[in-house]
């Protein structure tokens, strides 16, 4: 699991994100990223309904971003607020495919250190 100093949560700064992010699209992800001012980065992942009507597959699919997350999370620069939305499409991928498509992601918007 994600650790919760790592969690983007309130909805005042995911608004901020939205606004004044950056945004990177990279198939099956939409990344929004903005810088936060803070010694660490946040995340929030978002699986809007047209992925899927079921909210137990949205949360099983949310589950399986913040993990691929939590993998790569030493090398991800410090001081970003970055929200990880998923696309139609990311579905029908098995954790594998998704862990390197959230790579592809995340190596396009040059989140590493």
């Amino acid at each position: 699991m994600l650790p919760s100093k790592n969690r983007l949560k309130k909805e005042k700064d995911i608004k901020i994100v939205f606004k004044e992010g950056q945004s990177i699209k990279e198939e099956p992800f939409l990344l929004k990223k903005t810088e936060n001012g803070l010694e660490k980065s946040r995340f929030c992942f978002i699986v809007p309904d047209n992925v899927s009507k079921k909210a137990t597959f949205r949360n099983k699919l949310k589950r399986k971003m913040r993990e691929g997350v939590r993998g790569i999370l030493p090398e991800i620069k410090k001081g970003l607020d970055i929200i990880l939305i998923a696309l139609p499409g990311a579905e029908r991928k098995d954790f594998s495919e998704l862990k390197k498509d959230i790579l592809k992601a995340f190596l396009k918007a040059n989140l590493f250190k």
